[in-house]
């Protein structure tokens, strides 16, 4: 059955046949995956009272976070955000009790981010729901597809310098 991105380079071969549009059949399908992606985990979050961002900031401290948390800093590279964003971030996250700002154990004069229980909590409770959702989202794919699609996007993300975190 033809996708939306199918009919969209139909018509490009229409009114340009002089131009091979075959690259668009990969990056767009890839940009509009990524928004369906985007407003289908948006929506499940919402369903549980939080934000995707806010999720997102949470995982990233959990995973990552250890016993003493991130700077902001760390946090920041860990969620590829801009430092205006993501301090936005962390207070709108320690109004809601869910992180705390607290001193580095090492240099005082930096300030970690930590979970606090109930983000810690809340975390580890949605995260299997999370993984579930996704695996809902790829219900369309056999085990063999999922694992060619892993590789053949990590190829790509390798090659456009998607290689760490920091």
């Amino acid at each position: 059955m033809p996708d939306a991105v199918d009919q969209i380079t139909a018509a490009w071969r229409e009114v340009r046949p002089d131009v091979d549009v075959s690259p668009m059949e990969i990056v767009a399908r890839i940009n509009r995956l990524a928004q369906l992606l985007e407003r289908d985990l948006a929506d499940f979050f919402r369903g549980y009272g939080v934000e995707f961002w806010e999720f997102d900031v949470l995982a990233t401290l959990r995973r990552s976070g250890g016993d003493t948390g991130l700077t902001a800093g760390a946090l920041n590279k860990a969620a590829m955000r801009t430092s205006g964003a993501i301090t936005n971030r962390i207070d709108r996250l320690t109004a809601k009790g869910l992180v705390t700002r607290v001193p580095d154990p090492v240099d005082r004069r930096a300030i970690r981010v930590a979970l606090t229980p109930e983000g810690l909590d809340l975390v580890d409770k949605l995260l299997p729901l999370h993984m579930a959702n996704e695996q809902r989202l790829l219900a369309a794919l056999s085990p063999t597809d999922r694992t060619q699609l892993r590789a053949l996007l990590s190829t790509l993300s390798v090659s456009l310098g998607d290689i760490s975190l920091t």
